[in-house]
């Protein structure tokens, strides 16, 4: 990502990469390795994104955004805002209620955090994105402090829904795809 946006002139169109990643923890670049109570065999791992500590895994949907911000012209709070509402309006699709909480970047559903986010912004672009913890074992969470937040709780989609990953990404790229034709 970081190589793919520092190749952009501006003209480029924006990209949406999906993934799913090994088990890893990682840390923002002001996290501190503190919020990792136990060292296990889970790679630790330092990016340039924004935010504290979270872990990630298979069945952790990530949504990285490549996009122009001077193009769409967005800030970075607008941009956290569009990104968290995509989710919201994702899980909205399977009759999840989610909501944002003041001051704590990422989604949640009943207090306990179902996406987080994480960006890294860059001469007027943006890389990395959300994780939408979809169906993946959650107890590494419980070695952490979870975002730079003492007794956050995490959960998934399929704590609340039975939904595969793969209908997931069907309807996150429909909404990507309706969205972008009512913005052109």
């Amino acid at each position: 990502m970081t190589a793919t946006t520092q190749q952009k002139k501006g003209d480029e169109i924006d990209e949406v990469w999906l993934a799913e990643h090994n088990p890893v923890y990682t840390l923002g670049h002001a996290a501190k390795e503190e919020n990792i109570f136990l060292k296990n065999d889970i790679p630790i791992i330092r990016s340039d994104r924004g935010g504290q500590v979270t872990y990630h895994s298979h069945g952790q949907l990530m949504i990285y955004f490549l996009l122009n911000l001077r193009r769409l012209r967005w800030g970075p709070k607008k941009l956290i805002c569009e990104l968290e509402q995509l989710i919201i309006d994702l899980l909205s699709h399977y009759g999840i209620s989610s909501k944002r909480i003041s001051g704590a970047p990422g989604i949640y559903v009943e207090n306990k955090k179902i996406a987080s986010v994480g960006l890294k912004i860059t001469k007027g672009h943006c890389y990395h994105g959300i994780s939408l913890n979809v169906d993946m074992d959650t107890k590494p969470f419980e070695n952490i402090i979870t975002c730079g937040i003492e007794s956050l709780e995490v959960t998934q989609v399929s704590d609340i829904a039975d939904i595969s990953m793969n209908q997931i990404k069907v309807d996150l790229i429909k909404i990507l795809k309706l969205r972008n034709s009512e913005a052109a």
